[in-house]
């Protein structure tokens, strides 16, 4: 086996690259950091990945064709598979990709437009209409808080890791209705996770990358 570091093209205020370098934190994977800046990307992550979105892990063998993995929650499940301490696999494994895919394909969308509603005629309702569909799904992530500590029981899973940067980025848009909305738990949650070490350490800034460079490790 080879001994070189993966290497990991990541952007640090990017929702999936942040649940991507939160979990290999917490793994223990070492990893050689190179920071994009997603307006010029290094040709190196497109020769890696030419779809030219992040994170991208590159796992060298040495003796064989690297590995790529070019999405983020594939990089959260391999860094667990090296190493999972706190078992945050230990999940119904439906249940969890399904509120996962509920984030990731629904949630999304809407949060972005919630975020970025334009600037033509109309944007406000754009606005609210969005913040309404983003409230369907923080509505279930309060219920399942109602329940237990986390979204999947009493122990921190990935299905958290997972869905906290893009809850994160929806508080952020307008910060006071989040804190008057109504949610007694969510709120906790999430400050859970930005008072928590593992998000101040994975959240730490890099200058961008560049060819040549003096390595970066994370």
């Amino acid at each position: 086996m080879s001994s070189e570091l993966p290497i990991l093209y990541s952007f640090r205020r990017c929702p999936y690259a942040m649940r991507a370098r939160m979990a290999l934190r917490y793994a223990g994977v070492r990893c050689e950091l190179r920071e994009v800046v997603l307006s010029n990307k290094p040709a190196e992550l497109l020769a890696a990945s030419p779809k030219g979105t992040v994170p991208v892990l590159v796992v060298r063998h040495g003796d064989r064709a690297d590995e790529v993995i070019d999405e983020s929650l594939d990089v959260m499940l391999w860094a667990l598979a090296q190493r999972d301490p706190e078992s945050w696999l230990d999940v119904n494994p439906t249940q969890a990709n399904d509120l996962v895919a509920a984030n990731d394909d629904d949630f999304k969308i809407w949060l972005d437009r919630y975020k970025y509603p334009g600037a033509q005629d109309g944007a406000a309702a754009v606005r609210d209409d969005a913040r309404l569909q983003c409230e369907r799904f923080l509505a279930v992530l309060e219920s399942r808080l109602q329940i237990h500590s986390f979204l999947m029981g009493d122990a921190l899973s990935f299905v958290d890791v997972a869905i906290f940067p893009f809850i994160r980025q929806c508080a952020s848009v307008d910060r006071e209705w989040f804190e008057e909305a109504g949610y007694e738990r969510l709120p906790q949650w999430l400050s859970g996770f930005i008072e928590a070490e593992l998000f101040t350490q994975a959240m730490r800034k890099y200058p961008p990358w560049e060819a040549g460079n003096e390595k970066v490790i994370f």
